[in-house]
């Protein structure tokens, strides 16, 4: 099971991501980059990186925050 602070992080980094995607307010466009700001500086105090390398990966993920699912397969025939 992962750490309490992860899902925190998470969450918060999803709250914010789908916050910008949808909001046009200046106003709640500062909050949630405040909330993507403050997930970044807790993945970076459990982590070796700088909260600015989290804070890029963050940027890079734009739109509805959704999970993301990946499946991969392979058949192999005889003969």
């Amino acid at each position: 099971m992962e750490p309490d602070w992860i899902r925190w992080g998470r969450a918060l980094q999803a709250i914010a991501q789908t916050g910008l995607h949808f909001t046009q307010n200046p106003y709640d466009v500062e909050r949630y980059e405040q909330i993507r700001d403050l997930a970044s500086e807790m993945f970076a105090a459990h982590s070796n990186s700088q909260p600015e390398v989290i804070l890029d990966l963050f940027s890079q993920e734009t739109g509805y925050a959704t999970p993301k699912v990946d499946v991969r397969g392979v058949v192999f025939r005889e003969g």
